[in-house]
């Protein structure tokens, strides 16, 4: 009984490791280029790189069904696995949405006002998350649609469901990737140049979509640092040329950054941006 438990341990761990290596098909996305490799490095089909949900999912439902019983997975299986679930939910939250070019953008606001810790982490960090929830509504819906209702109402199982979950996911991400970060881990990957990018597997996706993400935040980051970095210079010159070395140009140009970012509706600004960002 305890190598029964500790096998289905094992298994949970696998099928959440491998959520990230997924070959189903999503949401039609962007025509990508992708380059040219020689055929003769490739493996015969990216299947064989890493296993696919469905085939770990078959493996834990075939250990834990009864014989002479329906196919249904028992209830320890899927405490297991919603257990694991919860356990990678915050870096599935970060990676896999919009949350990580949120945050960061925040944070460069923050920096650009130099207000150090004002406004807190945990208000950066609950903005982040609304925003994520607000831009992330279309996806959470097509999910809910396709992957939740049906399993719900009996139409589909389990495995199905989930599928349709990670399609509605990849191709949330496939929007935002850019071409040239796919075709790069496409390349590295050294698999077949896929006809079309939906059928690029999640392993692959996931984090040509981070470094993605992490160029577009930074892009905007570092937009909205001139007018910031431009009262500094503006403020150092004045204090240097009137002799005021002593005087610290922060105790001076953050009151005035401070009341140009309401003036202009910095918030609001901030946040239609962000949200009219994502595809």
């Amino acid at each position: 009984m305890i190598k029964k438990y500790l096998l289905l341990i094992i298994m949970a761990g696998l099928i959440s490791t491998a959520f990230a290596a997924s070959q189903t098909s999503a949401p039609a996305a962007p025509k990508i280029v992708m380059p040219q490799m020689p055929s003769a490095s490739l493996p015969a089909t990216p299947a064989q790189n890493v296993p696919s949900i469905s085939e770990l999912m078959t493996v834990v439902e075939k250990a834990t069904a009864e014989q002479g019983k329906g196919k249904d997975w028992s209830s320890p299986v899927k405490l297991v696995i919603i257990f694991t679930g919860l356990a990678i939910l915050p870096s599935l939250l970060v990676m896999m949405t919009s949350f990580t070019r949120i945050v960061i953008v925040l944070s460069f606001v923050r920096r650009a006002l130099t207000t150090q810790t004002i406004p807190p982490n945990i208000a950066i960090m609950g903005l982040a998350l609304f925003l994520t929830l607000y831009t992330m509504a279309p996806t959470l819906m097509d999910i809910n649609t396709q992957a939740i209702q049906p399993y719900i109402a009996d139409q589909i199982n389990f495995q199905t469901s989930a599928d349709k979950a990670a399609d509605c996911i990849k191709g949330f991400m496939l929007r935002q990737s850019r071409q040239a970060d796919l075709a790069l881990f496409v390349q590295m990957a050294k698999i077949e140049k896929p006809k079309n990018p939906t059928d690029i597997g999640l392993h692959i996706v996931i984090p040509a979509f981070i470094i993605s993400e992490f160029r577009t935040a930074f892009e905007m980051g570092c937009l909205m640092f001139i007018p910031f970095l431009l009262i500094d210079i503006v403020i150092s010159g004045v204090l240097l040329s009137a002799g005021m070395m002593m005087l610290p140009p922060v105790m001076i140009s953050m009151p005035l950054k401070l009341i140009l970012f309401i003036l202009v509706d910095g918030w609001g600004l901030l946040a239609k941006s962000l949200s009219l960002s994502f595809r």
